[in-house]
């Protein structure tokens, strides 16, 4: 079945809103199903995108990188996958100026058996090497960061069923194993992010149901740079609540953005924690409505504040709309936007670009050509 192309009007409409969307057209995407669920801006002041592509490829789906100028035009795009699903979640320029790409793949297997994928990538997104890794029936690499030696870190998740731990696999510059760490035990535990801290550690967050929660609590887990646990931490009453981005501080502690069903006004809320350097709680906000909301980037902005995507299907259309929240440096928000239209729409990576203005990554069903489109949002605010 083909799927019809969209009402453009109500989008063009948004752009010419004053201080609202600052570029064009930016749904990129098929006859079928294309997500963006991972965006940074390039030291050429473009963007750079990672996701998943139904549309095209070679098969059931596959990694979708895809490279634009400062105005989210798109320079060029580059397809990775076999004939099953393969999916990318995370990229991060890296410093001879290509890329490295973090997610999973089932088509060196079967459709049921996934492992972590990590593809390297020249400036031109050309494939110079790619590695999985397998130590399950179900591996996902869900996030991965250059580090400071060359090598590369991955955060993800390791398991079968209902139960899985977190999966920490650092590799040389090549993407040869170096060491791989899991947490977790009882239930299912997830890594979601990760990031290399200022004494050559690294932090992760994602959740876990092993510490007396059914539905999952947040997990923050500190390791030095061997990936031996240091220290961690769980916030939340075990009700759905989860992390989703983590980041370092100026300060040394950490803010991570996720969602929760234990606290706030809905039926789940977006949920930013601020911790001092040891995992202990200094703050935490909750955003939302009566309806689900969730946080899925976080990043500290050049004020001191932050910024989060997300998701809210409280503000907005019902279908659901991304959602962007500002807060001062205490986490007190200052403003937020939703874009969408009568479709689903999802926000998922966010970062404040060189302007002092936000790019933001999603899908968006309610515009573009196929059921679900790559959505890039420039945006300067309120």
């Amino acid at each position: 079945m083909r799927a019809q192309a969209k009402d453009r009007s109500s989008l063009i409409s948004t752009w010419s809103q004053p201080h609202a969307i600052h570029i064009g057209n930016t749904c990129f995407g098929g006859q079928y199903s294309d997500c963006g669920y991972s965006v940074q801006q390039t030291t050429d002041g473009g963007y750079i995108v990672a996701g998943e592509t139904y549309s095209y490829g070679a098969g059931r789906s596959d990694v979708w990188l895809m490279k634009t100028d400062a105005n989210c035009n798109k320079v060029w795009d580059k397809t990775f996958g076999g004939k099953w699903r393969d999916e990318g979640h995370a990229v991060q320029q890296t410093s001879d100026g290509g890329y490295i790409i973090a997610g999973e793949t089932c088509s060196d297997s079967n459709e049921l058996d996934t492992d972590v994928w990590l593809i390297k990538t020249d400036v031109d997104g050309n494939n110079v090497w790619d590695m999985t890794f397998d130590r399950d029936s179900s591996d996902i690499g869900s996030s991965v960061q250059q580090t400071s030696d060359g090598g590369y870190v991955i955060a993800g998740a390791t398991g079968r069923l209902l139960a899985g731990d977190v999966w920490l696999i650092k590799t040389d510059a090549s993407g040869n194993k170096v060491w791989d760490r899991t947490f977790g035990n009882d239930g299912w535990n997830a890594g979601n992010s990760v990031q290399q801290t200022s004494d050559g550690g690294f932090i992760i967050t994602g959740y876990t149901e092993f510490y007396g929660a059914s539905d999952g609590h947040v997990w923050l887990i500190k390791t030095d740079a061997n990936g031996n646990e240091v220290w961690d931490v769980t916030f939340g009453e075990g009700d759905g609540d989860w992390g989703g981005s983590v980041q370092q501080t100026s300060d040394g502690g950490y803010v991570i953005a996720g969602a929760t069903g234990s606290l706030g006004a809905g039926g789940g809320d977006v949920w930013l924690i601020k911790t001092d350097a040891d995992g202990g709680r200094v703050w935490d906000r909750t955003f939302g409505g009566p309806g689900y909301d969730v946080g899925q980037s976080v990043q500290q902005t050049s004020d001191g504040g932050y910024i989060i995507a997300g998701t809210t299907w409280s503000d907005g259309a019902s279908s659901g709309d991304v959602w962007l929240i500002k807060t001062d440096a205490d986490g007190n928000k200052v403003w937020d936007k939703t874009f969408g239209g009568e479709g689903r729409d999802f926000g998922y990576s966010v970062q404040q670009t060189s302007d002092g203005w936000y790019i933001i990554a999603g899908a968006t069903d309610s515009y573009g050509a196929g059921w679900f489109d790559v959505w890039l949002i420039k945006t300067s605010g309120p």
